[in-house]
C-alpha cells in the first residue's frame, strides 16, 4: 500500500512539473466544434434537415398536447428526458452572452452559424412557452417518472405533464431567468434578424414586468421542480434580467432598477444555474469600466463583489477557491465542472473588459492583469481538456481519452436509427444502463460532472455525480474556447 502511494505522489509531482512548466498544446477549436455539437445531441421536436448528430431522432412531439399548447422543440437538460426550464433559459443566457462577446472569434472558425442555432433551438421553444404575457410553461416531464425509467427521448412512455407559472401561480425567478435568455439572445441576432430581435426583446420585457410584480420563487408554484432545480431566491435572476434588458435596449428605466438593488449579492462563491448575482455584477462592473456608470456607490459594490470572486479564483482574495491536487478549481462535489466553466467564462470576459481599459485589477493578494485571467482561463480549460493527473479529458469525444460510460440515456441506448424495437421503460436498466461497456453512441462536447477534489474520476454510468453532463456547463466554455482557439 505504502509503495502504491509513494507511486502516485511521483506521478502527481511529475505531472505538477511538467503542467507547470508550460501549459499543454490542445485543439481548441476541434473542442469548440465538439461544445456545440453536443446541443445537437441534446434537442427535443422534430430535428432539422442539417442535422449534424445522427445516431438521434425525432422526441416529444406531443409536448403541450395535455393543456392545447404547441411546447415542442428545446432541450433536455443533462442525461434524462425531462425539459426544464430554468436551467434550460440559463443555458441558452449563457450561449448568448458567449456569442455576444466572441462572435467574431467564432466566425473565425466557422462556427458563428452553429452557435446561433444552438441559441436559436432555446429561444423558439421559450417564446412558445411563454403562452401570454404573465403565463409562461416552465417544465415538461415530470422528474420522478422520468428518472424510474431508462429509455431513449425517442422512445419515451412516460408521462409528458406541463407545468407552468401565473399570476395565480408566479415564479419571478423563472421568469426572470427567462427574460434574460431572450435579452441576451436578442442582442446575438441583432446584425443578423432584427424582426427576430424584437420579438424576442417583446417577450423579454414582458416576462421581466411578471417576474419583477410577483416576489416568489418558482417551485412554490411548479413543485415538481424542486426537487431537481430549486431555487435559492429571486433577486438574483431580477438583476440579471435588468442587467440584459439595458444592455439591450440602454432603456434607463432598467439601469435605474440595477442602481436602486437593495441586494447587489455580496461576495459570492458560485456563478450558477441558481445563483446569478456573479454575472449581473460583472455586466454592471462593464458599464463602470466604460464611465456609464459612476465609480461610487452601489455601482462600485456591484464591481467589487465581481473582483472579489475573480481574485478568489485566481488565489489572491481573502478566500480562495479551494483547488485539486492537480489544479482544479474545486466548487461543490455535484457536477463541480459546471462551476468551474462559469468561473473560466468570467475570468475570460472579464479580462476582455479590462483590456478594453488597459486596467488591472486590485486583488488583496496583489494586482491582476487582463492576460493572467486569461492564463487561469486556458489553465481550467486545459485541465478539462486532459491536462490532469488521470490523463483523461473531461470533455467527451475530445482526445483519445474520455469518459466512455456517460449517465445518458440516449447516448447510451443504441441509436433508434440502428435498431429501432422500442425499448421499455424498465428494459433499459437491464439491457443497457447495467451493461459494463461503452456507451454505443459517443456524446461530442459534453461536459461531464468531473473528478472529486482529490482528481479521481470513476468512468461508471451509475455514478451521476461525476459522469452526467448537463447543457449549463458546457454553455460558458463555447465563449472561453472561441477565445482560446
Amino acid at each position: 500500500m505504502a509503495s502504491r502511494k509513494v507511486f502516485g505522489l511521483l506521478c502527481l509531482s511529475m505531472f505538477l512539473l511538467t503542467h507547470n512548466s508550460v501549459l499543454a498544446s490542445f485543439d481548441y477549436g476541434d473542442a469548440l466544434t465538439k461544445s456545440l455539437l453536443y446541443y445537437e445531441a441534446q434537442r427535443s421536436g422534430k430535428l432539422p434537415r442539417n442535422q449534424r448528430v445522427q445516431w438521434r431522432g425525432d422526441s416529444g412531439l406531443k409536448d403541450g398536447s395535455d393543456t392545447g399548447v404547441d411546447l415542442v422543440g428545446g432541450y433536455y437538460d443533462a442525461g434524462d428526458n425531462v425539459k426544464f426550464g430554468f436551467p434550460m433559459a440559463f443555458t441558452i443566457t449563457m450561449l448568448s452572452w458567449s456569442t455576444i462577446e466572441f462572435g467574431s472569434k467564432l466566425d473565425a472558425k466557422s462556427e458563428l452559424s452553429n452557435a446561433l442555432d444552438a441559441i436559436k433551438w432555446g429561444t423558439d421553444y421559450l417564446v412558445k412557452a411563454h403562452a401570454a404575457p404573465n403565463v409562461l410553461y416552465g417544465e415538461i416531464g415530470d422528474g420522478d417518472s422520468d428518472h424510474e425509467c431508462w429509455q431513449r427521448p425517442e422512445d419515451m412512455t412516460t408521462p409528458r405533464t406541463t407545468f407552468k407559472i401565473d399570476e395565480q401561480h408566479p415564479g419571478a425567478d423563472l421568469a426572470g431567468e427567462t427574460a434574460a435568455a431572450l435579452a441576451a439572445a436578442s442582442i446575438a441576432f441583432k446584425d443578423k434578424d432584427s424582426k427576430y430581435t424584437s420579438e424576442l426583446l417583446t417577450h423579454a420585457k414582458e416576462l421581466f414586468e411578471f417576474a419583477r410584480d410577483h416576489s416568489v420563487v418558482y417551485q412554490n408554484s411548479i413543485n415538481v421542480a424542486g426537487k431537481f432545480y430549486s431555487s435559492s431566491g429571486y433577486e438574483d435572476e431580477l438583476l440579471w434580467a435588468a442587467a440584459w434588458l439595458h444592455r439591450a435596449t440602454d432603456d434607463k428605466t432598467y439601469l435605474d432598477y440595477l442602481g436602486q438593488a437593495g441586494n447587489t449579492g455580496g461576495a459570492r462563491t458560485v456563478f450558477s444555474w441558481d445563483d446569478k448575482f456573479i454575472g449581473a455584477q460583472v455586466l454592471v462592473a462593464k458599464l463602470v469600466l466604460e464611465g456609464k456608470v459612476e465609480s461610487s456607490g452601489t455601482w462600485s459594490q456591484y464591481k467589487s463583489q465581481a473582483e472579489q470572486f475573480i481574485c478568489s479564483c485566481i488565489q489572491k482574495g481573502n478566500s480562495n477557491v479551494k483547488k485539486t491536487p492537480g489544479g482544479l478549481l474545486w466548487f461543490l462535489p455535484w457536477n463541480n465542472l459546471q462551476y468551474t466553466s462559469t468561473a473560466v467564462f468570467v475570468a475570460t470576459v472579464y479580462s476582455e473588459y479590462l483590456n478594453a481599459k488597459h486596467a488591472p485589477i486590485q486583488c488583496p493578494g496583489g494586482i491582476v492583469q487582463p492576460k493572467d485571467l486569461i492564463h487561469l482561463a486556458q489553465s481550467q480549460v486545459d485541465y478539462i481538456l486532459g491536462s490532469n493527473p488521470s490523463g483523461m479529458s473531461f470533455m467527451v469525444g475530445f482526445g483519445t481519452k474520455y469518459p466512455t460510460q456517460v449517465h445518458h440515456r440516449a447516448a447510451s441506448i443504441v441509436s433508434i436509427k440502428k435498431d429501432a424495437a422500442p425499448v421499455s421503460c424498465k428494459g433499459g436498466f437491464d439491457s443497457w444502463f447495467n451493461k459494463n461497456s461503452p456507451n454505443p453512441n459517443v456524446l461530442d462536447g459534453a461536459i461531464v460532472g468531473g473528478p472529486d477534489e482529490n482528481d479521481a474520476y470513476t468512468d461508471s454510468r451509475s455514478n451521476y455525480q461525476m459522469a452526467e453532463p448537463a447543457t449549463v456547463s458546457t454553455a460558458p466554455l463555447v465563449g472561453v474556447l472561441a477565445k482560446l482557439a
